[in-house]
């Protein structure tokens, strides 16, 4: 139902994560026996769970890793791994700068030029160590180094900008990408986003993408919503999206997943996002604090350097365990940062989900006290859910 803000404007009713929970019905399952496995663009991964294209996420190492582990990282061909054929310098600098120093240092390092052979470079080393090349550019960068990301054989190409569409006006000195051209002419699986709309959605698929990011200011690092005004709470933009998913695939018997991106903090996230629709997670911070995380106990997010209008801030998110603690556990932390593969099997269990299938259909309840409910201790002494 529509909520009349003034005489000149209504506005629908739109939940975040933190506003829903999820209801047990009248089955249980063995946590064991559900099944969390994905696929996108061919590919098969037992856990659906995505890294970040970002910075202070995935570097080589991590994406070699993340692919060892089950999941996926999305290496950013944008940002200082494919500027500086040694980032490692760059990266202590971005860790050791106060907070004034902060952008205007970002904006210098990150004026300088991308170098196509570290594209190749990049991406030649994570498929050396046997590691799944995903990579992510803006749809300028797609246009300049698509042939060169080809060539050097990734395996997913993400197209990523705070909002893509098919239907973009440029000035008449540019020519904006054509997304369905571009998705036709490259041997390899297109992912485009992000996007928060049903209609939106429909389109990005028709266009030929292989899978469709949804998510846009939800992240820890982003200050899009607060520069922009611009953005969908979440739990709402991942049912409205996968809606469009659902009545594509009756019309095509395409089925095209949607990656809920952004936001996402512990275990009970990603249960919530799946519950409403999503077929994987795409999360930065959390992977931020790995002890393999290129960025030294920070995070920060893609559209921080902008030379004119930065849209993100550098957080400190520390260092709290490994990869494999943060994916598989075992957790050594209490509140829900540790273990999301276990998380998501023991709701499924909890839920009687016995894949991600029926996680999409387990019912979801509109509850603003979730996360304080009976907290008063936890949030009192700041533990488990109340750091």
């Amino acid at each position: 139902m529509d909520i009349q803000i003034g005489r000149g404007k209504t506005a629908r009713r739109a939940y975040g994560i933190d506003e829903i929970a999820l209801s047990p019905g009248q089955r249980t399952l063995d946590p064991q026996l559900a099944e969390t496995q994905w696929q996108i663009g061919g590919l098969q991964r037992e856990i659906p769970i995505l890294a970040s294209a970002m910075d202070g996420v995935v570097d080589v190492k991590m994406a070699v890793r993340l692919s060892e582990l089950g999941a996926i990282g999305v290496l950013n061909l944008e940002g200082i791994q494919t500027r500086y054929a040694d980032p490692e310098p760059i990266l202590d600098k971005i860790a050791e700068v106060d907070v004034n120093g902060f952008v205007p240092l970002m904006q210098e390092l990150y004026a300088e030029p991308i170098k196509p052979e570290l594209i190749r470079e990049r991406i030649t080393q994570i498929k050396s160590q046997g590691g799944i090349a995903a990579v992510s550019a803006t749809p300028v960068g797609a246009s300049q180094f698509g042939q060169a990301v080809v060539d050097a054989g990734a395996d997913l190409f993400f197209i990523q900008a705070t909002v893509v569409s098919t239907d973009h006006v440029s000035p008449e000195s540019v020519s904006p990408l054509d997304l369905a051209k571009f998705c036709q002419a490259l041997p390899i699986p297109v992912v485009m986003g992000n996007c928060v709309t049903y209609d939106v959605t429909q389109s990005l698929m028709q266009a030929g993408a292989a899978a469709v990011l949804v998510g846009i200011g939800p992240g820890a690092a982003c200050t899009t919503r607060g520069v922009l005004g611009v953005g969908v709470p979440q739990a709402t933009a991942i049912a409205d999206c996968a809606a469009a998913r659902d009545d594509y695939f009756r019309q095509t018997h395409q089925y095209i997943p949607i990656i809920a991106d952004g936001g996402l903090i512990t275990g009970g996230d990603v249960c919530k996002c799946i519950a409403c629709g999503a077929d994987a997670v795409m999360m930065g911070s959390p992977f931020a604090r790995a002890v393999e995380a290129p960025g030294r106990g920070f995070h920060w997010g893609m559209a921080t350097p902008s030379p004119v209008l930065p849209r993100g801030t550098r957080i400190r998110v520390g260092t709290t365990g490994t990869l494999e603690q943060i994916l598989r556990g075992p957790a050594q932390l209490d509140d829900g940062t540790h273990n999301f593969l276990g998380a998501l099997q023991t709701s499924m269990g909890t839920l009687g989900a016995k894949d991600i299938k029926q996680m999409q259909q387990v019912e979801v309840v509109i509850a603003p006290s979730l996360l304080t409910e009976g907290k008063v201790y936890q949030a009192a002494q700041k533990l488990g859910m109340g750091k």
